[in-house]
């Protein structure tokens, strides 16, 4: 018999080819199979005739095919099966693509169930690549989400077959279920891929989304406190004051309340573990600089880490400016300067005669050492690991730490994703920041977008023109950046200092193209979104988004968040041929964190993360918005047990904990 544990190789039906499909898609055990849950329902015994179908929305059709299948090749590698179904009243035609093998095994005259979204018109409704099976089906049938070979009727028998597997003990203690009216583990699993009824899907569905939640959340409360009983380097003396004195500006209410929070914790005895939060051009570097100028003048080292050769240049340049007048001894270590200015800098470091080290992925070299070290602040804390700030923070005995993070993400998700950190938002502009001024127009506009580039260019500004792809793709019709690049180039804008930037290119040409911007030598930058976070040119006015529709709310916020860095109003355009409400709550909102909400209700967090999070984990079927009030139940849960039994200890809590190792774990590894 095989368990929760057992090589998905060694599963009926698998063998070693299909499992190498199957790990492909990180599949790896019996276990990780029966947690692939499906991503739809059929309910074969509600069926809707053709005539009141709605458009766009998943259906249930019993019909007749009544003409022969035809086959169409498009092209090389696209071929198209098409044929006509009759329900008796109204006829709707089917297509079918690249699948053969469907097409082969239906028949002229014989009737099937066909499951799929309806369009066409109301003269010829028509159905692409539905799910079609035999008449006699009936009840609730899982849809899975198919992978070239791997189709939902494959996948369908190997998960019957898994289901006779040993399952591991319930994570959940009998205690929690009762309290919360959760079934248990093998009825979820049942249940969750062939249900008896529409009752007992939902059952299912509860408890296993109450369980992936209750986990993480006992393990997130479990690392939280066991942090904050470490104490870190102990601040005696609150230094702000004196930095805010120090400056040009004046702090605004939110950075001086962040600052606030931040120093609190660090004189607690306790580690400051914590994340800041604040949109594009808030001032969290400024809030990092009071930090790091509290640490040194108690007699601590501070470390500052950017993903990035320019960014790390610009934070230090930042902290020169901000520290230039204190006495305080700032450093930079970057991969690109020569071994013997590294070496320089590492032996100040370990000598502690350097007070602020800022760099790169170089900090984290085996041989950078620091005297007392104090404190870690860690920018676009997304663009690192989770090991990779422990890693740092390991260089000192038990260093506080910042974590600074200018995407702005909803606090419902934050908590998720962040849960081991303290959060403080700045939700205050500086003042005589200006909005930046947001036009949604469509591509009829291009010749007077390219006029209104030229007089930005002509008053000495700068300007980005952002596409969604590095090459050309015919089936999507976008703007590419390097076709795009070349046809400015010669058309145009010839004459002028054109720019190419994306992500495959090398980090150093990126770099150099980057600050050849910076320094004003390029008018026009053609981009992907890799200028998405990044540096400050307060000379760049003007932001260009081309096929805005393809990007995210929070994305296209970050990327118009490039301009207006600097004294001149500043412009953004999204070209778009579809009409979208998604575009107007950008045009019409300046607010990082109301687009971040209004983006995550649309999209959810998988789709809202984009590529995936460091740190964040693989929920396989809770939604942190649609089940957030599962969220908050489950973390009452989680508070209740864990003030009973803080380090699930109790042995009906065993589960429970090796379920929380092995997910954190992972997590970390990632």
């Amino acid at each position: 018999m095989t368990s929760f544990n057992t090589d998905i190789q060694f599963l009926k039906g698998v063998g070693e080819k299909r499992a190498e499909i199957l790990k492909s898609k990180g599949i790896d055990t019996v276990g990780a199979l029966l947690r692939f849950y499906p991503r739809d329902y059929i309910d074969y015994s509600k069926t809707t005739p053709i005539s009141e179908c709605p458009f766009d929305q998943n259906v249930c059709i019993r019909a007749r095919i009544v003409t022969d299948i035809s086959e169409e090749r498009k092209r090389p590698g696209m071929v198209l099966y098409r044929f006509t179904a009759d329900d008796g009243q109204s006829l709707m035609e089917v297509v079918l693509f690249n699948q053969k093998f469907l097409a082969s095994r239906l028949h002229r005259g014989s009737e099937y169930l066909f499951y799929g979204k309806l369009g066409g018109s109301f003269i010829m409704r028509s159905m692409s690549s539905p799910e079609i099976t035999e008449t006699g089906y009936n009840g609730i049938h899982p849809i899975y989400r198919a992978s070239g070979s791997l189709t939902s009727k494959m996948i369908e028998r190997l998960i019957r077959n898994a289901l006779d597997s040993e399952l591991p003990p319930d994570p959940i203690p009998e205690s929690v279920r009762e309290s919360n009216g959760l079934c248990d583990l093998r009825f979820a699993t049942q249940n969750i891929h062939f249900p008896r009824s529409e009752e007992s899907l939902e059952r299912a569905k509860k408890r296993l989304v109450f369980e992936e939640l209750f986990i993480l959340q006992t393990g997130l409360l479990m690392l939280k406190s066991g942090r904050r009983a470490q104490s870190g380097a102990i601040i005696k003396r609150d230094c702000s004051e004196e930095f805010g004195n120090m400056l040009s500006f004046s702090l605004t209410g939110a950075q001086c309340r962040v600052i606030g929070e931040c120093v609190k914790d660090m004189m607690s005895g306790r580690l400051m573990n914590r994340l800041i939060q604040g949109d594009v051009g808030s001032g969290k570097t400024a809030v990092a600089a009071a930090l790091c100028y509290v640490t040194v003048k108690n007699g601590f080292q501070a470390a500052f880490m950017a993903p990035t050769e320019i960014l790390a240049e610009q934070h230090f340049n930042t902290l020169c400016s901000m520290l230039g007048r204190s006495g305080i001894n700032v450093s930079l270590l970057t991969g690109s300067l020569t071994k013997k200015q590294k070496n320089e800098i590492k032996a100040q470091a370990t000598a502690g005669n350097t007070d602020i080290i800022v760099g790169t992925h170089a900090l984290l070299t085996d041989d950078v050492a620091f005297d007392r070290l104090g404190l870690v602040v860690t920018d676009e804390q997304h663009r690192f690991g989770v090991a990779q700030r422990a890693r740092l923070a390991g260089k000192g005995n038990n260093p506080h730490t910042l974590v600074m993070s200018a995407t702005p993400i909803p606090r419902t998700l934050a908590l998720i994703i962040y849960g081991d950190l303290d959060i403080s938002i700045i939700d205050e502009y500086p003042k005589g920041r200006r909005n930046i001024e947001t036009y949604v127009v469509n591509s009829s506009y291009h010749t007077r977008i390219y006029n209104y580039i030229k007089k930005f260019i002509a008053a000495g500004r700068q300007a980005y023109i952002v596409c969604p792809l590095v090459e050309e793709n015919e089936e999507l019709n976008m703007k590419s950046a390097a076709d795009y690049y070349e046809e400015l180039s010669a058309g145009v804008f010839k004459g002028y200092s054109l720019g190419l930037l994306h992500g495959k290119m090398p980090a150093k040409q990126k770099e150099a193209v980057m600050r050849e911007f910076k320094d004003g030598k390029i008018d026009l930058l053609i981009s992907t979104t890799v200028i998405e976070v990044g540096v400050d040119v307060p000379n760049a006015a003007l932001m260009v988004i081309e096929n805005a529709e393809r990007f995210g709310l929070s994305q296209l916020h970050q990327l118009r968040g490039r301009v207006g860095r600097g004294e001149y109003q500043s412009c953004c355009i999204l070209v778009s041929d579809y009409k979208s409400e998604r575009l107007e709550v950008i045009r019409k909102n300046n607010d990082g964190f109301k687009i971040a909400d209004e983006d995550l209700k649309l999209r959810g967090p998988g789709d809202f993360l984009g590529s995936r999070q460091h740190g964040l984990p693989d929920l396989k079927i809770a939604d942190i918005y649609a089940d957030s009030q599962v969220l908050r139940t489950a973390g009452i849960a989680a508070e209740t047990l864990l003030n009973e039994d803080p380090s699930l200890s109790l042995p009906e809590n065993s589960a429970l904990k090796s379920s929380i190792d092995a997910l954190y774990s992972k997590m970390i590894q990632n």
